[in-house]
């Protein structure tokens, strides 16, 4: 299923892209998209049961916003230099273990929203990734097999970064990643079962028209598995918590100089084959 949210930011209800396109409301089915919703069976058997009988009403896609496809986010848990490529271009030695930060929740935004330059910022980045949804609640996990299992399904995520905050300024990363709107998310969450292998996903990232990002999960150092199992050694994970899993080549940090960093004004598409587009445009804060 392609599970989404739609509506004013903060007045979201829920819906879902069946296979012909049409947009359909869920409101009358599940009160969200949520952690509670992804790890409740009967809930998501109830969706899909609506669904394949046509009985949900129709949305007027029409000038209605997209927001986050996931409501109450728990915690963010991001994965840098996850791409063979992306070490390469960044100069970074291949991590031995996944190298983990965090976004706060409130930086996400949807997937089509004004992304916002931070005041002082000279190097904010893009990054086109991979962000994997917990459905259910994962600690110790053993097996690859086994993560697997716990993940409810999948998204587009753009990693917004300033660099000189994050590498410059002293400290930990958290400075250049945690700016307001620094995590678009969406459109969709495509669950688990439409995305057979997260190894085989394409990922494109275009500024102003020009494709920057053009990479493969197949890259990643880490596979979604054993990100999931690895993460779960350290913290629980619970429905609802979001994994963005890293960023391919492409990135105006590995590009030579002058670096070609984002100013208000430039626009932002990026996507993962079958999880949908992103289109930001970027304004001062």
């Amino acid at each position: 299923m392609k599970l989404l949210r739609v509506g004013t930011a903060g007045s979201e209800r829920p819906a879902l892209l069946d296979a012909e396109g049409a947009l359909r409301d869920l409101s009358g089915v599940v009160p969200d998209i949520d952690g509670a919703l992804l790890a409740d069976d009967a809930a998501l058997g109830r969706v899909r049961a609506a669904a394949e009988a046509g009985e949900l009403p129709v949305l007027d896609a029409d000038g209605l916003r997209v927001g986050p496809p996931l409501a109450r986010i728990g915690k963010i848990v991001c994965i840098g230099l996850n791409y063979h490529d992306h070490a390469r271009e960044t100069g970074a030695e291949p991590p031995a273990e996944p190298v983990i930060f965090f976004k706060a929740a409130d930086t996400v935004v949807g997937p089509h929203d004004t992304v916002l330059v931070p005041r002082g910022s000279v190097k904010t980045d893009w990054e086109v990734e991979l962000a994997v949804v917990i459905g259910r609640t994962a600690r110790y996990l053993e097996s690859h097999e086994e993560a697997l299992a716990h993940v409810a399904g999948y998204a587009v995520a753009h990693d917004v970064s300033e660099r000189e905050f994050q590498i410059e300024r002293g400290g930990t990363w958290d400075k250049g990643k945690n700016c307001e709107t620094f995590n678009p998310l969406g459109p969709w969450l495509v669950t688990a079962d439409e995305v057979p292998d997260p190894q085989d996903l394409s990922l494109k990232l275009w500024v102003n028209g020009e494709l920057k990002q053009d990479g493969s999960t197949a890259e990643q150092i880490f596979s979604v598995a054993e990100v999931v199992r690895y993460v779960s050694q350290f913290m629980t994970l619970y429905p609802g918590d979001v994994i963005n899993t890293g960023t391919p080549a492409g990135v105006a940090l590995g590009q030579p100089e002058p670096k070609p960093y984002l100013r208000a004004g430039d626009v932002v598409e990026l996507e993962i084959g079958g999880l949908g587009r992103q289109r930001q445009e970027l304004k001062p804060a």
